[in-house]
């Protein structure tokens, strides 16, 4: 669910197409946008305090052949709460989940860890050694 929620509407559609059908449903609740509290700590440990709001998008629905899938998402992308909820039902069906793994979340994890992975080198690019520093000047 984590993939799905990272993942834009637009990505989970264009690996979607390349999917098995996926069965009729129907919405129980939402898309629905709305706001949660965003709670953090002092120093990782500390007492709890109200960071601030964050937008979030729910949804829930029901496959007509009985799974219920569930979905939150942050931000406003009504398609994509309502995409990864109708994912979140498909994928507990044993006849369709091995597809949808191949077809469209492990894709999706893939680039989503070739987005992070390239992230990490430009941040490595800037990194300052302070041990060579400390030894030149000596």
């Amino acid at each position: 669910m984590g993939v799905l929620a990272r993942a834009t509407a637009g990505q989970i559609a264009a690996r979607l197409e390349h999917a098995p059908a996926l069965p009729p449903h129907r919405r129980l609740r939402g898309p629905e946008a709305g706001l949660v509290m965003v709670r953090g700590r002092q120093g990782g440990d500390g007492g709890p305090f109200n960071l601030g709001e964050m937008t979030v998008t729910r949804c829930s629905v029901r496959l007509e052949e009985g799974g219920l899938g569930h979905a939150y998402v942050a931000g406003r992308d009504l398609r994509q709460a309502e995409l990864a909820a109708l994912l979140d039902a498909a994928l507990q069906l044993p006849a369709l989940r091995g597809a949808l793994m191949a077809a469209v979340v492990e894709p999706l994890a893939a680039m989503q860890a070739a987005a992070v992975a390239t992230l990490a080198r430009k941040a490595a690019a800037t990194k300052v050694e302070f041990f060579t520093m400390a030894n030149m000047r000596s």
